[in-house]
């Protein structure tokens, strides 16, 4: 159980770093006290531009593959399956990102970081999702409804797939965490007052 939690330390840690605030820090910017406040890629694309933006997203979904793709090689543990194994670290990635332990326990909306993780267990059902998210935000250009439709399409498709027990729950429970993470923008989607992108970000 040492390697478990050390496991699950390392995974937490990992998910805790705060790409975009150092990617606002850069640019002498808090994005915790700007635009939407959340410290995630798209306040970053709305507020720094594409380009800061696209290093976010790509250290983010890291911090979800790598952990979930590494650890159970590096720190194997007995007793436990691998998906059960990945699940858990997967979960601490991220809890990491959504509550960060350098910004205070705040942080992004962990869509990112669990695309990352999803990639290394359930790749067929990511691109599923991933399909879906860029669809929806093709015809809508509102992040949120394509992030909350991507998280309904990887349900699916892992119950589809017929992905083994842990993970099929662990699904489960995250789409609803993506739910509540989003619980004001669903508000914002349901009166038809949340905001679209535009091109090209503030750069």
């Amino acid at each position: 159980m040492i390697r478990l939690a050390a496991g699950l330390a390392i995974a937490y840690l990992a998910g805790s770093i705060p790409t975009a605030w150092i990617a606002g820090r850069a640019r002498g910017v808090d994005l915790g006290k700007v635009g939407s406040g959340n410290y995630g890629a798209t306040n970053a694309y709305r507020t720094l531009g594409a380009g800061p933006a696209a290093v976010v997203v790509v250290v983010d979904v890291s911090k979800g593959l790598l952990p979930v793709l590494l650890l159970p090689r590096w720190l194997p543990v007995e007793g436990v399956s691998e998906v059960a194994h990945q699940v858990t670290l997967a979960a601490a990635a991220v809890l990491g990102h959504v509550y960060s332990l350098f910004l205070g326990f705040r942080g992004g909306k962990g869509i990112g970081t669990a695309a990352g993780a999803y990639a290394a267990m359930a790749p067929w059902a990511t691109l599923v999702a991933t399909l879906g998210w860029g669809v929806v935000l093709a015809v809508t250009r509102v992040v949120s409804a394509a992030s909350l439709t991507a998280a309904v399409a990887l349900l699916i498709a892992v119950w589809a797939f017929g992905r083994e027990t842990p993970l099929v729950v662990a699904t489960t429970l995250l789409v609803a965490f993506v739910f509540w993470t989003h619980r004001e923008n669903v508000r914002r989607l349901l009166r038809g007052e949340e905001k679209r992108i535009r091109k090209g970000g503030a750069g």
